[in-house]
C-alpha cells in the first residue's frame, strides 16, 4: 500500500517536472526567437510604435472686454453615461434609490418629469444582462458644478464606478458667457475642412486666430515597464488673450436701444458703432437683423459695420471739410441752388426742400443735393479724377484692419474727365455711386471731432500670455486730415444740422446733451436694377458737440411704420444713447444734473433703504451731518414704481428696469411723475419726470 502510494507521488512529481521543463523550454524558444531570429521583425514594429507623434491641441486664448470681463473663453462640459453590463453593477441598489433619484434628476435637470426620469433609468434593468447598454446616455453638456451635485444624488453618490456604472466624458467648448452681445464681432469658432482642429470662423475669432489659437504641443511614445506610452515632447503653448476696446455697459445701451428703435420702425435690419473719439477705440458695435423665425424680433446678424454701402448724405461732411479745407469756398459764401440742376447732361440733381440760394453753412444744415453738387464741381469740373486723389490723400480708402473679420475698404472710383465721369463725381460728393462701410464713414466725424487728428478705429487693445503682456498704442491712418479751424468750422456745421433753424436733426435737440451730426438718406437698389423706394436711414455724429467724447454711427434699413426719417430713426438711436451715457454719468458728467457748486459745506449722504428701518438711520445721523433717506421701491413687478425723491439716475434705472421709458424735465430730484405709482400701464410706455433741485 504504502509502495503504491509512493509510486502515485513520484509519477505527479514528475509529470509536474515535465510540464515545468516544456514551459520553461518554450519560454527560452520564445525567448530566442523574440532576440535572435526574429529580432528585426519586433524591432521594427517597435521603432514604428516608437516613431508615433501625436499632436497635442492647445488650449484656446480668451477674449476679453476692455474692463477684464469675458466675452469669449472656453469651458469644460461633461458628458455622463452608465454602463448597465459593468462586472459589479449593483441593479438592485438602483432599483431602491430610482424613486429619490428622478426627484433629485427632475429638480435640477428638469428635462423630465420625477416620473419620466425614474422609468428613463430604470427601462435598460428590464432586458437581459448582456443585452443591456454598455453607455447609456444620462445627461449631456452639464458643467462641471452640475457633475458634482449629480454624484450627491441617491445611486450616484456610490464611488466604485465599477457598481454605479457611471463613467464620465469631457470636452472643451467655446463659449460667450454674454450671450449674444457683441456676437458678430466677437465671432464664432468650429472645425475647419482641413481638419478636425477647432479654428475662428467669423468675426475676432477668425481675424485674429493665429494669435489665439496657440501652439500646439507634440507628444512621442516611449517604453516604460508597462508598455509603450505617450509622453510629451514639446508642451502646447496656450493662445494668447485678447483684450478688446469693447465696454460691456456701453455695448448693453448701444445694442438694446439700436433693438428698441428698430423693433418700433420694423425694419429689416440695422447698426450701430460707437468709438471714443480721443482713442479711436470701438467700445461697442451692434448689427441686428429681423429674425426670421420670429417677425418682430431681432438677432444678432451679419457684420454690415465693415461692409461697403451707398452711404447717402452722410458723406457731405466728407466732400464739405475738403472744400473748406482746400479754400474752394467760405463757410458764409452763397451758392446758388434751386429746386432743379442739371449737370454735365445727366439726371437733374433736386433737393427735397428747395430754395433759391444757401450759404456753405446752410448747405450742410439743410442737406443740399445740388449745393454739394456745385461746390464741388467748382474745383473739380475739368478734372473729376482730381477729387478722388484728394479723399485717397486723406488714408480714407485704406484698410483700417481692425482685426473685425470681413472688413472691406471703400469704393470711390477714380473716375475719367469726360461726360460719364463729371455726372459720376456730382454723385460721389453727396453719397451716390460709392459703397462706404459704416465704420469708415464714422472715422472722418471722428477725426473733425478729434480736431483733425486722423486716429485709426480698433477693435483690439492688446493680447498676454504666459510670457508677455501687450498693450498696443494709439495709431493714426494720417496725423491730420484738417486743420483745427477746418474741424471748427466743420463741428459748427454738424452742430447747426441738430440746432439751426432749418437743420435736419431738429427733433434731436436736448440741452442735456448737445448732439452734432449729419443725417443721410439714401435708395437702395432693385434686384432688376435701378433705385426701388425702400430706403437706408443714417446719422452719424458727436457728443457733446461742445467737448465730443464719443462719436456714433447709425443705420436703420427699410422702416416700415411709426418712422421713415433719417432723424426719427437712426438719429433717434443716437440721442437715446447718448442720454442713456449722460444719465449714467458716462459722460464726464454728474449723472443728477447738478454742478453742486451751491451746494452745502456739510457734504449731504444719501441712502436708499426700507421704510420701517428709515427712522434707526435717522437716530444714527451725528451732527454736522446731512443725509436724505429715499424710500426703496416697492418690492413689486407689477405697476409703476414710485421713483419721488430720486436722482434722475436712481430714477431712470427703477422705470427701465420695470419695463418703462423715461422722459426727464428739469434737474435735480423727481417731485413729481405724469403716471401714478403702482399703476399698470403696458410696458414701453414713456413716464415723465419733473425734477426740481
Amino acid at each position: 500500500m504504502k509502495k503504491e502510494n509512493r509510486k502515485n507521488i513520484l509519477f505527479r512529481y514528475t509529470l509536474i517536472t515535465i510540464l515545468i521543463l516544456i514551459v520553461c523550454l518554450r519560454v527560452v524558444y520564445k525567448l530566442v526567437d523574440t532576440t535572435v531570429v526574429s529580432a528585426d521583425k519586433w524591432n521594427a514594429k517597435a521603432n514604428e510604435e516608437l516613431s508615433k507623434v501625436e499632436t497635442i491641441l492647445p488650449e484656446r486664448g480668451n477674449i476679453v472686454a476692455a474692463d477684464g470681463s469675458i466675452l469669449a473663453t472656453n469651458l469644460t462640459y461633461y458628458t455622463v453615461r452608465i454602463d448597465y453590463r459593468s462586472e459589479k453593477f449593483m441593479s438592485d441598489s438602483l432599483r431602491k434609490a430610482a424613486t429619490a433619484a428622478a426627484d433629485s434628476l427632475a429638480k435640477y435637470f428638469g428635462r423630465r418629469s420625477a416620473a419620466e426620469w425614474e422609468k428613463y433609468i430604470t427601462g435598460p434593468l428590464d432586458k437581459p444582462f448582456n443585452k443591456r447598454p454598455r453607455a447609456f446616455p444620462l445627461l449631456a453638456n452639464i458643467t462641471y458644478s452640475d457633475l458634482q451635485r449629480l454624484k450627491t444624488f441617491p445611486f450616484f453618490s456610490i464611488r466604485n464606478a465599477n457598481r454605479n456604472g457611471m463613467t464620465v466624458e469631457n470636452r472643451l467648448r467655446r463659449v460667450n458667457p454674454y450671450g449674444d452681445m457683441a456676437r458678430r464681432s466677437v465671432g464664432g469658432v468650429g472645425e475647419t475642412r482641413e481638419c478636425r482642429e477647432i479654428h475662428g470662423i467669423s468675426g475676432l475669432e477668425r481675424a485674429l486666430d493665429t494669435l489665439l489659437y496657440g501652439v500646439p504641443g507634440v507628444a512621442k511614445r516611449i517604453p516604460l515597464t508597462r508598455g509603450i506610452v505617450p509622453w510629451t515632447d514639446i508642451p502646447a503653448k496656450r493662445g494668447y488673450d485678447i483684450t478688446t476696446t469693447i465696454d460691456v455697459k456701453i455695448q448693453d445701451i448701444v445694442e438694446n436701444e439700436l433693438n428698441e428703435v428698430l423693433t418700433y420702425v420694423n425694419a429689416e435690419w440695422g447698426v450701430a458703432v460707437l468709438m471714443d473719439v480721443e482713442t479711436g477705440d470701438i467700445k461697442a458695435i451692434s448689427n441686428l437683423e429681423s429674425n426670421p423665425r420670429r417677425p418682430g424680433q431681432y438677432i444678432e446678424g451679419m457684420n454690415r459695420a465693415v461692409l461697403g454701402f451707398e452711404p447717402g448724405s452722410v458723406v457731405k461732411t466728407l466732400s464739405m471739410m475738403i472744400a473748406i479745407e482746400d479754400g474752394i469756398v467760405t463757410p458764409n459764401e452763397v451758392i446758388p441752388t434751386g429746386a432743379r440742376y442739371a449737370y454735365a447732361g445727366g439726371r437733374p440733381i433736386s433737393d427735397s426742400h428747395a430754395t433759391s440760394s444757401l450759404t456753405v453753412k446752410e448747405v450742410i444744415e439743410q442737406s443740399s443735393n445740388i449745393g454739394m453738387t456745385r461746390i464741388i464741381t467748382k474745383k473739380y469740373d475739368k478734372h473729376p479724377g482730381g477729387f478722388y486723389s484728394r479723399v485717397k490723400s486723406l488714408g480714407f480708402l485704406e484698410p483700417f484692419n481692425t482685426g473685425i473679420a470681413g472688413e472691406r475698404a471703400p469704393r470711390f472710383d477714380s473716375v475719367p474727365s469726360d461726360r460719364g465721369g463729371r455726372i459720376t463725381l456730382s454723385r460721389q460728393c453727396y453719397g451716390y455711386a460709392t459703397e462706404i462701410p459704416p465704420l469708415y464713414t464714422l472715422s472722418i466725424y471722428n477725426a473733425i471731432a478729434n480736431g483733425g487728428k486722423y486716429v485709426r478705429p480698433r477693435l483690439v487693445a492688446g493680447m498676454r500670455n504666459e510670457e508677455c503682456d501687450t498693450v498696443f498704442p494709439v495709431t493714426y491712418v494720417r496725423d491730420r486730415i484738417c486743420s483745427e479751424r477746418t474741424a471748427k468750422i466743420m463741428t459748427e456745421m454738424l452742430t447747426s444740422v441738430v440746432w439751426g433753424d432749418h437743420g435736419t436733426a431738429r427733433r434731436l435737440r436736448d440741452e442735456r446733451v448737445r448732439i452734432a451730426g449729419k443725417t443721410g438718406t439714401c435708395f437702395m437698389t432693385s434686384p432688376t436694377g435701378g433705385y426701388d423706394s425702400r430706403k437706408r436711414l443714417a446719422f452719424c455724429g458727436f457728443f457733446p458737440a461742445d467737448n465730443p467724447k464719443y462719436s456714433c454711427i447709425v443705420l436703420t434699413c427699410h422702416p416700415k411704420q411709426n418712422a421713415f426719417g433719417a432723424a426719427s430713426t437712426s438719429g433717434e438711436v443716437v440721442k437715446n444713447i447718448a442720454l442713456k451715457l449722460f444719465s449714467r454719468g458716462m459722460l464726464d458728467n454728474k449723472s443728477d444734473y447738478r454742478d453742486g457748486s451751491n451746494g452745502p459745506s456739510v457734504p449731504t449722504f444719501y441712502a436708499t433703504v426700507d421704510k420701517d428701518r428709515q427712522a434707526n438711520v435717522q437716530k444714527s445721523l451725528k451732527m454736522g451731518e446731512r443725509r436724505k433717506v429715499l424710500p426703496a421701491p416697492a418690492k413689486t413687478n407689477t405697476g409703476v414704481p414710485d421713483v419721488k425723491g430720486y436722482g434722475l439716475r436712481d430714477a431712470i434705472a427703477a422705470i427701465e428696469s420695470a419695463g418703462y421709458n423715461v422722459r426727464p424735465h428739469g434737474t435735480g430730484y423727481v417731485s413729481s411723475q405724469s403716471i401714478a405709482p403702482g399703476t399698470k400701464v403696458p410696458r414701453g410706455t414713456r413716464i415723465e419726470l419733473t425734477l426740481t433741485d
